[in-house]
């Protein structure tokens, strides 16, 4: 860490304390969230800068923070299974609302689409951000540096494996194992419905028609499904298929209780957000405030923003908000992002490069630069300073969508742990030093990109 830069790394670390343990819980929408806000705006107000706030209404639990929906899901199906038994028809509103509770999941929590929110309870969220001008207040390109003000919903699995903090490998498969087990069951509960639809349908369809009205396409595989249901061919096959139903339900509602114990609904157990994402937040603000007071080590022509996401948890919908509030104002013209996602596992330094279930691919300028200034100040990361962000997203995705060049700059352990995500989410865990470290990381990619405009100008994102 640089003597010179510690005041500043100690000014973030100071916000990171007041975040998660004066604010606390910080839920999309939620009054903490809110609190977090005024307090970031009243400290740019505190350096001269006039801040600026813009709300967004905000369905929390239409996306991932829904999930636990998926296993109060599953249990209600594996009851029905055993009404369906005994009405066959119930099978059909059961493979239907199994098929649109698929495509809820997928679109939306893994997706992120909101197509589903008008039918969730609504939230009023919001972004904040502040502009630092260049003294003859001319610029040619803008630097949006940003982190997300919520924090997430209490993963119960992942604080539960605090047991095991000193043995990872155990802590994962406790985890992973519960609620890998819980997905299947919730999706055999689906799948199971689907079948059972398309078996009687079929036998009650041949049964009024004929097996001629199938046509040749699905001739012998209907055939199959009616002599299968009638016992004409594989013996008593259908008859142990379904008394094998009257103790398969008992299995997939145990677990579905996983999925539906995931996240713990109450605020008050919700993250703390000291890592996540205090920690972007505060850098952020720590480097805005640096060349506020050092105005002669401002970039050339270069206007910088102080970003302040909002609802980032419930699926990158303050991200969303804002490239769509300001696509057309001039805002995100010849704009570079250094979203900050998470800074406090030293031996973690990275660029996150790609947010796979998304299918966006970051800027690789912006790559570039984060690795050669690892390499600069000798930072040694376990990742090889690199990753792909595997599940979920970050605000890099709307950013990059926008045509703004974008990548997330991280130092966390990308493997699931106690503390991701959970209340155990708290500054103890980590030091100063490391945000301080994160400090540097983003003033030495700044010079890149001062550099590089000087030489190429503003040339797109790279991907």
């Amino acid at each position: 860490m640089k003597e010179e830069n510690r005041k500043y790394g100690q000014l973030a670390y100071d916000i990171v304390e007041h975040a998660s343990k004066k604010i606390g819980s910080r839920l999309p929408g939620s009054e903490g969230e809110k609190k977090f806000h005024d307090y970031m705006c009243e400290k740019l107000e505190e350096i001269g800068i006039k801040p600026t706030r813009e709300e967004f209404a905000v369905s929390p639990r239409s996306g991932i923070g829904g999930l636990s929906y998926a296993g109060y899901f599953g249990i209600i199906m594996s009851a029905c299974m055993y009404f369906a038994l005994h009405n066959e028809y119930l099978w059909y509103a059961m493979a239907l609302a199994g098929i649109i509770f698929v495509f809820w999941l997928v679109f939306s929590c893994f997706f992120y689409k909101r197509w589903f929110d008008m039918f969730f309870p609504q939230k009023i969220s919001m972004n904040s951000y502040g502009e630092l001008l260049p003294e003859d207040g001319k610029y040619d390109y803008t630097i949006v540096l940003s982190g997300h003000t919520d924090t997430s919903w209490t993963w119960r699995h992942s604080e539960h494996t605090y047991k095991y903090k000193d043995k990872p490998i155990l802590g994962l498969i406790a985890t992973y194992g519960k609620v890998g087990f819980g997905a299947v069951c919730v999706f055999l509960t689906v799948g199971i419905s689907i079948a059972m639809a398309i078996i009687y349908g079929t036998y009650q369809f041949i049964s009024s028609f004929g097996i001629d009205a199938m046509g040749m396409a699905t001739a012998s595989w209907a055939q199959s499904a009616y002599e299968w249901v009638k016992g004409i061919t594989d013996g008593r096959a259908f008859a142990v298929f379904t008394y094998a139903l009257n103790f398969i339900p008992i299995i997939t509602a145990i677990g579905s209780a996983f999925v539906a114990m995931w996240g713990d609904p109450h605020e008050e157990n919700a993250s703390r957000g000291a890592m996540d994402n205090a920690t972007g937040i505060a850098l952020s603000y720590a480097v805005i405030k640096y060349f506020k007071e050092n105005p002669d080590k401002m970039p050339k022509n270069c206007r910088i923003v102080d970003y302040n996401c909002g609802s980032e948890e419930a699926g990158l919908r303050g991200s969303m908000a804002f490239t769509e509030e300001h696509k057309n104002d001039g805002m995100l013209e010849n704009c570079w992002n250094i979203n900050i996602d998470s800074v406090a596992d030293k031996d973690y330094f990275e660029v996150v490069i790609k947010d796979d279930w998304q299918g966006c691919r970051f800027d690789k300028d912006l790559e570039k630069m984060f690795k050669d200034t690892f390499n600069e100040l000798g930072i040694e990361s376990k990742t090889n300073g690199c990753i792909h962000n595997p599940v979920g997203g970050c605000d890099s995705t709307p950013m990059t969508r926008a045509g703004v060049k974008s990548v997330t700059f991280a130092a966390q352990n990308p493997m699931l742990t106690y503390y991701y995500h959970t209340w155990r989410d708290m500054p103890e865990r980590f030091e100063m030093e490391t945000v301080s470290q994160g400090f540097d990381v983003i003033l030495g990619v700044i010079d890149k990109i001062d550099k590089f405009q000087q030489e190429n100008g503003f040339n797109g994102v790279n991907h």
